[in-house]
C-alpha cells in the first residue's frame, strides 16, 4: 500500500463519528504532530498517540491498529522530513478561516498544533520565550483557544490583521523549527556576540 493510500486511510479513520469527542481529527491530527515534529524535545510515540485519540479507540482488530499507529508515525516522519527540507510547509488545509472560523479546517489545524505544544510547554518556551510566542501568535490567533484574552479578541474583531496574520503560518513553522531544532542557524541578531 502506497503512503497516499495509508493517509487515505488514517483520515477516514481519524475523521469517523466513533472517536472520542476530544479526539483530533486528519487535519487537528496533522497540526498535533507538525507541533511534535518542531519540539526540542521528543515526546514518546505511546504518549502522543494516547494523548491524539483521548482514549482508546475501537479498533476492528489489532492489525486495523497497528496499521493506523504505524501510519500515524510515518506521517510525523514526514511531516519531520518537510520541515526539516528547504520546501516551504503546506498545511492539509486552506490558509483561510472562512465565514465561520469554528467550522474551517485551518481552526482545527491550529487547534491540534496548540495540543502538540501543550504536550511539552515548558519544553517550547524554556530557552527563548519572546521569539517562541511572537512565531506562535499566527496559529494562536488561528486556534480560537485565546479570544477570551484582550489582545487575542482585538486580533479577532479585525478580520484583515486575521487574514493578514493567518497566511504567515507557514513562515512561523519554518522559524520555530530552526529555532528549536537548529538554533546555530538562527538570524545573525539572535547568536551570542563574542567579546
Amino acid at each position: 500500500m502506497s503512503f497516499a493510500e495509508q493517509l487515505t486511510r488514517l483520515q477516514v479513520f481519524l475523521d469517523a463519528d466513533e472517536l472520542h469527542d476530544e479526539a483530533l481529527d486528519y487535519v487537528a491530527a496533522h497540526g498535533y504532530l507538525t507541533a511534535l515534529s518542531i519540539c526540542a524535545d521528543t515526546v514518546p510515540e505511546r504518549e502522543w498517540i494516547d494523548a491524539l485519540f483521548a482514549e482508546p479507540p475501537h479498533y476492528a482488530d489489532e492489525s486495523q491498529k497497528a496499521e493506523i499507529e504505524a501510519t500515524l508515525i510515518q506521517l510525523q516522519a514526514h511531516i519531520a522530513r518537510t520541515l526539516a527540507s528547504e520546501e516551504e510547509f503546506e498545511l492539509p488545509c486552506e490558509l483561510d478561516l472562512g465565514d465561520d472560523p469554528d467550522d474551517s479546517e485551518l481552526r482545527g489545524w491550529c487547534i491540534g498544533f496548540m495540543e502538540g505544544v501543550f504536550l511539552r510547554e515548558a519544553a517550547w518556551f524554556e530557552t527563548a520565550e519572546d521569539e517562541v510566542s511572537e512565531m506562535l501568535l499566527p496559529i494562536m490567533v488561528g486556534s480560537g483557544l485565546f479570544d477570551e484574552q484582550a489582545e487575542f479578541a482585538d486580533i479577532a474583531a479585525d478580520a484583515n490583521l486575521m487574514d493578514d496574520m493567518i497566511v504567515q503560518i507557514p513562515e512561523a513553522l519554518t522559524a520555530l523549527y530552526l529555532l528549536a531544532q537548529a538554533p546555530d542557524e538562527k538570524p545573525a541578531i539572535l547568536k551570542p556576540r563574542h567579546h
